[in-house]
């Protein structure tokens, strides 16, 4: 018997019913997802062609070749060498990381903090990124690992560049260093180089100070990837723009001679061609090498350099602040001239009396009649002591303005110091007192709260030398940029003035009795005009005065004087300037003297038809010295 009547029509109807709205809804279901799929593939598909195309392809950045900085003659002082590494690829390594480093330390030295990072590192990236373990190897230690590559599971040999100084530490404080960007330096600047692995930025020195034009534009690698973002191939690649050269003022030749000849001793010195400014030397020693920073420096070596009492991190040239001594009596001379003082003359007996308090001479049996050419040659504390007290601190604080101290020259070099030219407001903003007659009168010998730089002192030389208000600069053209220099102003004090310091410091070194006569330039044509200077650094008794003042050789070196000397060469036509200072150096051979000495003759000796007389002004420069007299 059927299940069902045939002749039910009802049932067929129902079926039939249920039938057309399966059929109708799979059809609504079916036009949406053709309607989506056109949407998806007709209307947008650019788009999303466009976007499969960027998760295919990755553009990656190429860091630019780091510009080159020379000397006045082309000399590469600092440039990029080959830097032959060695990488690990983690994903590749049969065994573990660890092991890897075992067996790349049978052919390598890797130092344990060496280890340390690159376990650190690998942790850190996926696993098919390289990790650096070791770079600027020797030619002969990455022949060593290419030759035991078979048996190097994932280690991967490279070829890079790095930063390399040739002259090591002769210029260390001149071109600074380059080392990796720090998270606040990244964070400070928006230029995604800085997130390169391994990317190194200048820290110091001339790096430093011209590191946007040095960098350089960065390249871009295009390269295909799979959807892990592993590298499949490279499809294209831009070197990008290189950084710009930096030519500087400086002649090595003479560099390398200045920082031989101050040695090992904690001192510093500037030649500068009084003509322009041009800076031609700048030593500090001791140095270190900039090299060093280039691989890391060890916390021994860094401990090394900050417990060196002779401090080789601080470029003493331009950081260094002393007490100018003797060395500010050509100023002194130079405002008590202007001021009508030119006549004066004082009878020294050794000391003289303020108050209740005595002001010495460094000569206790005095110097007898003094005037104002003597007072320079023979240093005579005491005429300076009555100089000082007749123009008052408000005139000497003037005159030192002029001269450039007090202030930033503005030289290329990052953290000069602008020293201290103390007056009536200085002391009451800084102390909260009246400023007293004494001090003025130490003020005069440059004692007291007077702080000078051994680039300060240069350039007062060369003021003196040249009559003009020359500033120092240490760069000449930044890549192909260059500016004419406009004509030096005068100096700020009358020609009489400057023709009777002239004369009183070339009777420091060529009379007989100059304080730096028994070490003068003998060689006819070659002499030099000076001034010596020496800067207490501890304080010297009532008691100790009338015993008799320890000489400098019986104390801890701590303790003794610093020894300064300024000068020009030749006399006649001066072309050179120079200031040395040897910390602590206070001693009768005057070894301030023999240096500059020994500084302003080889520069005398040089080709002069290699020394342009002017080079044009950087924009940078004239930008920073725009208002300046």
């Amino acid at each position: 018997m059927p299940l069902f009547d045939p002749k039910d029509k009802s049932r067929y109807a129902i079926f039939t019913r249920r039938t057309l709205m399966m059929t109708g809804t799979m059809t609504a279901v079916f036009a949406v997802l053709g309607g989506r799929l056109y949407q998806l593939e007709v209307l947008e598909g650019d788009q999303f062609k466009t976007k499969s195309e960027e998760n295919r392809v990755s553009e990656r950045l190429v860091a630019p070749p780091r510009g080159r900085i020379l000397d006045r003659f082309g000399v590469e002082l600092a440039n990029n060498r080959r830097n032959f590494r060695v990488l690990l690829i983690p994903e590749q390594v049969t065994s573990s990381v660890r092991s890897a480093l075992d067996e790349i330390s049978r052919i390598l030295f890797l130092p344990d903090r060496q280890r340390e990072r690159v376990l650190r590192e690998v942790n850190q990236n996926k696993p098919f990124v390289p990790v650096i373990v070791a770079e600027n190897l020797s030619w002969e230690d990455f022949a060593r690992v290419n030759l035991h590559l078979p048996y190097l599971a994932g280690v991967q040999p490279d070829v890079g560049q790095t930063r390399a100084y040739p002259f090591a530490d002769e210029l260390a404080h001149i071109l600074g260093y380059v080392a990796a960007v720090s998270p606040a330096e990244q964070a400070a600047e928006p230029d995604p180089l800085l997130e390169l692995p391994g990317f190194r930025i200048g820290k110091r020195g001339v790096e430093k100070e011209f590191e946007t034009q040095i960098r350089g534009v960065a390249g871009v690698s295009r390269v295909e990837v799979n959807a892990y973002g592993r590298v499949v191939r490279e499809l294209s690649r831009e070197t990008g723009e290189a950084g710009s050269d930096v030519y500087l003022t400086i002649d090595h030749e003479l560099q390398h001679f200045v920082a031989q000849r101050l040695g090992t001793e904690s001192a510093a010195a500037v030649v500068m061609d009084v003509t322009n400014g041009d800076v031609l030397a700048l030593a500090s020693t001791p140095a270190f090498d900039p090299n060093l920073f280039n691989v890391g420096v060890s916390t021994a070596q860094w401990k090394t350099w900050t417990s060196d009492d002779h401090t080789p991190l601080i470029n003493k040239a331009v950081a260094g602040l002393y007490p100018p001594g003797s060395t500010i009596k050509p100023a002194m001379a130079l405002a008590a001239v202007d001021a009508g003082l030119e006549k004066l003359q004082v009878f020294c007996t050794g000391a003289i009396t303020l108050g209740n308090h005595e002001f010495h001479c460094w000569n206790k049996h005095g110097h007898g009649h003094v005037d104002l050419h003597r007072g320079i040659v023979a240093s005579c504390d005491v005429f300076f002591y009555e100089v000082a007290r007749r123009l008052g601190i408000d005139r000497i604080e003037a005159a030192a303005h002029r001269l450039a101290f007090g202030a930033q020259t503005g030289i290329e070099l990052p953290g000069e110091k602008a020293g201290v030219v103390p007056g009536r407001a200085w002391k009451e903003a800084h102390y909260g007192v009246p400023w007293q007659q004494g001090e003025t009168l130490n003020t005069g010998i440059g004692q007291g709260y007077i702080l000078v730089t051994p680039l300060q002192l240069c350039t007062l030389a060369a003021r003196i030398a040249s009559g003009n208000a020359v500033f120092p600069r240490i760069t000449r053209i930044i890549g192909r940029t260059a500016e004419v220099r406009p004509e030096l102003d005068r100096l700020a004090f009358s020609d009489d003035a400057l023709a009777a310091v002239r004369s009183g410091m070339n009777g420091v070194t060529n009379q007989p009795g100059g304080t730096a006569f028994a070490w003068r330039i003998a060689q006819p044509g070659f002499e030099m005009a000076g001034k010596t200077g020496t800067a207490q650094v501890r304080v010297i008794s009532r008691e100790e005065h009338y015993a008799g003042v320890r000489k400098n050789q019986s104390l801890p070196w701590k303790l003794r004087d610093h020894a300064l000397f300024i000068a020009f060469a030749p006399v006649t036509r001066p072309r050179y300037a120079c200031a040395v200072i040897v910390e602590h150096g206070g001693l009768p051979e005057h070894p301030q003297v023999q240096m500059a000495r020994d500084i302003l003759l080889y520069a005398q000796q040089r080709d002069p038809l290699k020394l342009p007389t002017a080079y044009p002004l950087s924009a940078a420069t004239a930008a920073t010295r725009s208002g300046k007299a």
